[in-house]
């Protein structure tokens, strides 16, 4: 699947941290295969909108930044360029995978929006302080009654906060 979305001229690509090392390896391997500039990887860590009770259920009782930050290590050790985590672990996880490494932020709400199913969020400019690269910002532009406005709204946000 990697190498089919590389070859299909994908940027970004996410894929599950849970899937292992070897499935980890196998998609830098194929999207690889697919180019010399191949897509960029991020593995998901913990979904944003699971909170501790919600990993619990799961049979996972180690705290979610734990369970983030393990998540983190093995994508590294497997060659995958960054990892997705919610806004409230980026700045752990920049310190964990150091200054190149994508962290990709989703969760992120303007302030006064609804949080919706979203359990560990921040705002557009606290989500880049503390350490992201990329923020994924869906439902606020997507629902908004007028998306372009929403958006640059946000845009001015992270003008006006992040130096």
């Amino acid at each position: 699947a990697a190498r089919s979305a590389s070859l299909a001229g994908a940027d970004l690509l996410s894929v599950h941290g849970l899937g292992s090392g070897a499935m980890l390896a196998a998609c830098r391997e194929g999207a690889e295969e697919a180019r010399e500039d191949r897509a960029k990887l991020v593995a998901i860590t913990v979904l944003t909108s699971m909170d501790q009770d919600a990993l619990a259920e799961i049979g996972v009782e180690s705290p979610v930044a734990e369970v983030a930050a393990r998540l983190a290590k093995l994508a590294q050790a497997n060659g995958i360029d960054g990892i997705v985590c919610s806004p409230m672990e980026a700045h752990d996880m920049r310190e964990l995978l150091g200054p190149d490494a994508l962290i990709v932020t989703p969760g992120v709400r303007p302030v006064g929006a609804a949080l919706g199913d979203q359990s560990r969020v921040a705002t557009p400019s606290q989500a880049i302080e503390r350490g992201a690269s990329h923020i994924v910002v869906g439902r606020p532009i997507t629902g908004a009654d007028d998306p372009v406005a929403a958006f640059d709204a946000i845009v001015a946000e992270l003008v006006e906060n992040v130096a």
